[in-house]
């Protein structure tokens, strides 16, 4: 037993050294002022976040570069993030996200053009055709009003004093000319989320959105950077004919996912399928037989379409139409909106389908057949009007 553990630390010691032989011969990456990398936070101290670039190299960033609206960090160890690099100062490598203000900042500013680096940059003041930026350096640039901002949600007055970070379109004069773009910022933040959620987001999953905007073909849900459409046909099991007594921007609500076809930025969303469906129970709600009120929803040339409960139609033929009189469309006996009394003649379940009668329509049937038995139980007597003549007076005696 003790040969065998020599071996196997004899093993470990020599696996060990070639991997530092190997590490030892791996040259330390070059950066060039504007480099992108990304890379994995192996610490955070009060003011650092370091970074690892492999090879034993590790890079450095402010952290208050990580801290939201409330002075949180929005990082953790272990998290990956994306940088720029900015400077090498004794070997040590340093990073950032955003260039910010001061001496170093002016130092990067063509770098940041040349490279897509953003800037941070203080608004100013509205000045013709856009906004006036501080940025690095103490210089100033321009954004024009349609750069700022991915859609005119802010009023142009509560803009000065914010503080926004840009990308530089436009570099002159050694600085004296630049132009901004906060746009051009969101817009590759949105796409990163956009790209994160088209990782996760499957055709078939439930979600939670908000309800952006209504129209009559059907409503958009937000969800997170992503809009999808609401078919006016997946709105409700029931059918709508406006979508704003349903609907109301700003609603939260849990839709399923249709069809992403990510390509054409074509998202589509169910709310129905988020809802139980009410055909599942139907076969024990609507018993063969049992009579029932509903509305007229559709008149076609083939019978009435009745509203049974939300979500559930059934259709009465043209054929039980009429009182037994033959009638060319269900208009002349029918109305849409009307509330009718009817009778579950048949109900399939798989299918979605139900047919209905008139209630009280197997009287008039049940009439029609006594008098034609009567008929021909009774022809010697005297001719048919004669015998339905008699008949009816025979019933009203009763």
């Amino acid at each position: 037993m003790n040969e065998e553990n020599e071996k196997e630390e004899e093993m470990m010691e020599e696996e060990s050294f070639a991997d530092l032989l190997r590490e030892s011969l791996v040259k330390p990456a070059r950066f060039e002022p504007g480099k992108k990398i990304k890379a994995r936070i192996v610490k955070i101290s009060a003011e650092w976040i370091f970074i690892d670039l492999g090879g034993k190299s590790e890079g450095y960033l402010e952290a208050k570069e990580f801290l939201d609206e409330e002075g949180n960090l929005s990082v953790r160890e272990g998290d990956w993030l994306e940088a720029y690099f900015l400077s090498s100062d004794n070997n040590e490598l340093r990073f950032t996200t955003r260039i910010s203000g001061g001496q170093a900042g002016l130092n990067f500013l063509e770098e940041a053009w040349a490279n897509g680096i953003p800037v941070e940059g203080l608004v100013e003041k509205e000045i013709k055709g856009g906004f006036e930026i501080k940025i690095a350096g103490g210089l100033r640039g321009f954004c024009p009003f349609s750069q700022m901002g991915l859609q005119r949600e802010v009023s142009a007055k509560d803009l000065p004093g914010s503080h926004l970070s840009f990308r530089i379109t436009q570099y002159d004069e050694k600085g004296r000319n630049i132009v901004l773009s906060n746009r051009a910022v969101l817009e590759e933040e949105r796409q990163k989320q956009r790209d994160e959620q088209k990782g996760f987001l499957r055709e078939g999953d439930r979600v939670r959105g908000t309800i952006s905007s209504i129209h009559n073909f059907g409503a958009f849900v937000k969800i997170g950077v992503v809009e999808g459409l609401i078919p006016i046909s997946e709105i409700g099991w029931d059918r709508v004919e406006d979508i704003n007594e349903v609907l109301v921007a700003g609603q939260e609500v849990e839709v399923v996912a249709l069809k992403l076809d990510w390509e054409n930025n074509r998202l589509s969303f169910s709310l129905k399928k988020a809802l139980p469906d009410p055909w599942e129970s139907v076969e024990k709600d609507f018993v063969q037989g049992s009579r029932h009120s509903g509305e007229v929803t559709r008149l076609t040339n083939f019978g009435a379409f009745v509203s049974l409960a939300p979500g559930i139609e059934g259709l009465l033929h043209i054929s039980r139409l009429g009182s037994g009189k033959r009638i060319k469309h269900p208009h002349e006996v029918l109305a849409k909106g009307q509330t009718v009394e009817v009778k579950i003649d048949n109900v399939d379940g798989v299918n979605k389908r139900i047919s209905l009668s008139l209630a009280g329509g197997e009287d008039q049937q049940e009439t029609e057949a006594d008098i034609s038995k009567y008929v021909n139980e009774n022809r010697p007597m005297g001719t048919l009007a004669d015998l339905l003549k008699a008949k009816f007076q025979e019933k009203n005696k009763k």
